[in-house]
């Protein structure tokens, strides 16, 4: 299974991502959100996949989703616009993404992780 693991190296929950990871024994492949920040067809092509909220795909904690008001301004945009907003900044996404074959997560939790990785849910 090939896995890609999208973070950012600051990130402390990028960072538990990452060892969660490396302490099971599953290779992947790491990229740094802020320089190869997803495009808009990746982004189109893993929130259908993920089957979540677009809302789900905001790091509502960040200082650029703060600065730029989207708490207010979010719901009132179309699909087409948020995903073409967390396309022009990776500091937008929240993190980190793991995608995989047909899976996508968003945000690191080790049990839903494991469940997916580990729980006989791949798609290779």
């Amino acid at each position: 299974m090939d896995l890609l693991l999208i973070g950012y190296k600051n990130c402390s929950t990028s960072q538990k991502a990452r060892r969660w990871l490396e302490a099971e024994g599953l290779p992947f492949t790491w990229r740094e959100i802020t320089t190869q920040t997803p495009t808009l067809q990746e982004l189109a092509d893993w929130t259908a996949r993920a089957g979540l909220p677009l809302k789900k795909w905001f790091n509502t904690s960040g200082r650029a989703y703060q600065a730029l008001g989207l708490k207010d301004k979010l719901p009132a945009m179309d699909p087409d616009q948020q995903l073409a907003l967390l396309a022009s900044d990776g500091m937008l996404l929240k993190r980190p993404l793991l995608v995989w074959g047909e899976g996508v997560l968003v945000g690191f939790s080790p049990e839903a992780w494991a469940g997916r990785l580990k729980g006989g849910e791949r798609h290779d």
